[in-house]
């Protein structure tokens, strides 16, 4: 009878996997592709994809800062949205393309100013694999091109997140699979100079990417604004770009601390990535081909995650609180089991991936090290995760910076520093170590859940 209250009927997981399952076909197309873009890096050499690796770190800052502003006035869309209030969502939706061109702006110029000194940061003598000069050399070839596909990537965002909380989750899935398909296809073409294109290598790779961020921003605007009759919130976007001071203020109070927890915790993970670089260059190969693969099995637990948001955040709008208390309980059930499957599976299979890589023997066998501990810690991501994305339904945002990337800076980063300049202990004991933080997070999230204080509506 217990068991009851965490296992939905047959309408209920419909109506969950009808949000969900877009969004995990476009993150498994879109994680699929960067696996097959490191194998095809990879291909060229181990300083190509260490290069390449450490300007995606970069570049990954700038991806959740874009995320962390989409999500925290995402908030307000879904409960507008809840509450069939179209001008609210509008206004959500000009606030989303102002906060995308000012943080495009502001990565531009870090990135340019600063790219020495930032990539730097990644490379150390620490063995005698891989050069030094020749992996940074690579780096800033590839970022001088990457950075033209920062914008297209930022709107594209806007628009994309917005039909998510609106119920169109269908919609950012397909033009998310045009553009990794034109990412592929490209890669291929660009990297080795197949059928007369130039043989470019991993300039190529970042024009590939490049030219997929603009197809997809091109697909995903032209189709909302065709739709207009379908998303009331389209008509008169840019008839004027004025919000409401009310809407703007609650925003800017709710949404602030999200766009900052997305910025410090990439930023964090960034640094993570720092102290295992200082393993040596074929930690930071294994690393990559690591989180790609891992990231690959993890869609289905993460992609649960943003639907417990969207589906609590609607149903928090329409004031339905006992009905999104029940609905995230079953939800996080369901992100549990999906994580148990895929740990198995990931921990069974998902070190044989790295053999297909062409980089050093110690890259590979540190990625599929790096793979089964991540398999092993699944679940408590899992929790960790549908805890992150319930607290952010209800506008709980300085809570969950604090949980999120508050607990990446006081235990992550220093465990990872300490376990190598206080102890010395090589990678294959400082990873499991510091992965194994995941489950203090999982306590908190389960505590703050638990207690309900993300049950409100703030619109």
């Amino acid at each position: 009878m217990h068991l009851k209250k965490y296992i939905g009927d047959r309408a209920f997981y419909k109506m969950a996997l009808t949000v969900a399952l877009p969004i995990m076909l476009q993150n498994f197309i879109t994680n699929l592709v960067s696996m097959l873009d490191n194998l095809m890096v990879g291909a060229v050499g181990t300083e190509q994809m260490s290069g390449v690796s450490i300007v995606n770190q970069l570049v990954f800052v700038f991806n959740l800062a874009v995320f962390g502003a989409m999500g925290g006035i995402g908030i307000f869309t879904a409960q507008f949205f809840g509450r069939r209030d179209h001008d609210g969502v509008r206004y959500t939706l000009r606030c989303k393309l102002c906060a995308s061109l000012l943080i495009f702006a502001a990565a531009t110029v870090i990135l340019l100013v600063w790219q020495e000194p930032l990539i730097s940061l990644f490379l150390h003598d620490a063995e005698n694999v891989g050069s030094v000069e020749l992996t940074m050399g690579y780096a800033k070839e590839y970022l001088a091109v990457i950075l033209l596909g920062l914008a297209p990537f930022a709107f594209s965002q806007a628009f994309a997140s917005s039909l998510r909380e609106t119920g169109d989750t269908f919609t950012p899935m397909l033009t998310g699979i045009v553009a990794v398909a034109v990412n592929c296809v490209f890669n291929w073409l660009l990297i080795f100079g197949h059928w007369g294109f130039p043989q470019m290598g991993v300039r190529g790779a970042a024009a590939a990417t490049v030219l997929s961020r603009y197809v997809e921003f091109a697909v995903i605007t032209v189709y909302a604004f065709a739709k207009r009759q379908r998303f009331p919130y389209m008509k008169g976007l840019f008839r004027g770009f004025s919000v409401p001071r009310g809407v703007l203020a609650s925003i800017i109070k709710k949404g602030l601390p999200l766009l900052f927890n997305e910025i410090f915790w990439s930023a964090g993970m960034s640094t993570l990535g720092v102290a295992y670089s200082l393993h040596g260059l074929s930690v930071v190969a294994g690393h990559s081909i690591s989180s790609t693969v891992t990231n690959l099995f993890y869609i289905a637990f993460l992609s649960l995650g943003v639907s417990i948001g969207i589906i609590s955040g609607n149903l928090l709008g329409a004031g339905k609180h006992e009905e999104a208390v029940d609905a995230v309980r079953k939800m996080i059930a369901f992100s549990l089991f999906a994580s148990v499957v895929m740990g198995v599976i990931l921990f069974a299979f998902g070190g044989e991936i790295p053999k297909l890589y062409k980089t050093s023997e110690e890259s590979k066998e540190l990625a599929a090290y790096f793979i089964r501990v991540c398999a092993c810690i699944s679940p408590f991501v899992a929790f960790s995760n549908a805890g992150y994305f319930t607290l952010r339904s209800g506008g709980k945002t300085l809570i969950t910076s604090l949980f999120d990337s508050g607990t990446l800076w006081a235990l992550y980063v220093p465990v990872a520093f300490g376990l190598y300049y206080l102890f010395h202990l090589p990678i294959r004991a400082v990873f499991p170590l510091v992965q194994c933080v995941e489950c203090i997070k999982a306590v908190v999230a389960y505590v703050l859940v638990k207690k309900k204080v993300w049950v409100r509506t703030i619109i």
